[in-house]
């Protein structure tokens, strides 16, 4: 189901990051592009926040919807995979580049830089973001100046798939949780910062980006 048009102040950018499903490199590139473009077209001098709209992303793969908010999440670690033995694998986003470990797993070649780095970011959810989309939400989380709003998330942040690498290969994470950049362990919903409903959504993250 879509979402309706959502309206925002003019120091307010908006971007949704919808599920995306299939390895395909080039197409994984070309979803990432497609999500940068909007940042791009939208961001300027005046563009104080960001709100990150995850509802309703079903998953899929999380490595182009990584590469794609990028800009606004910022470089760095934004969370881990957390294995039987404890074994610890980072998911991090710079210059362009989601990678696992140490592994780029999708790459945007001209990754956009916003004009007023480590904006203010509110991330919207509700009960249909799952899986791969609580990878995302997770990233959020610890970020600084960064608040979610709506309604807990299905709670499967878990990873029990295949990841297709260069060369032919394929890494099998199986039965991971995912955790936070702190290492806080999920796997259960991720509860909102503001618990708040569909109708007010919008406004509480304006509110809250412009205070």
């Amino acid at each position: 189901s879509s979402l309706e048009a959502v309206t925002t102040p003019w120091n307010i950018g908006y971007v949704q990051v919808s599920s995306f499903s299939g390895s395909d490199s080039n197409n994984q590139v070309a979803f990432a592009e497609s999500i940068q473009d909007p940042i791009e077209t939208q961001d300027n001098q005046d563009i104080t926040g960001w709100i990150v709209d995850l509802r309703n992303n079903t998953g899929g793969n999380m490595w182009p919807m990584l590469a794609d908010i990028g800009p606004i999440l910022g470089e760095g670690v934004g969370g881990y995979f957390i294995g039987p033995d404890n074994t610890q694998t980072p998911w991090s986003f710079s210059d362009g580049g989601a990678i696992i470990g140490s592994t780029t797993l999708v790459q945007v070649f001209d990754n956009y830089e916003l004009v007023n780095p480590h904006p203010k970011v509110a991330v919207l959810l509700n009960r249909a973001v799952t899986s791969s989309g609580e990878a995302i939400a997770i990233s959020f989380i610890g970020r600084e100046n960064t608040r979610s709003f709506g309604t807990e998330s299905c709670g499967l942040s878990t990873s029990n798939s295949g990841f297709s690498l260069n060369g032919g290969y394929a890494l099998f994470l199986t039965t991971a949780y995912l955790a936070d950049r702190n290492q806080n362990i999920f796997g259960i919903p991720i509860t909102p910062d503001t618990p708040t409903t569909e109708d007010t959504i919008i406004q509480d993250a304006i509110n809250y980006l412009n205070n």
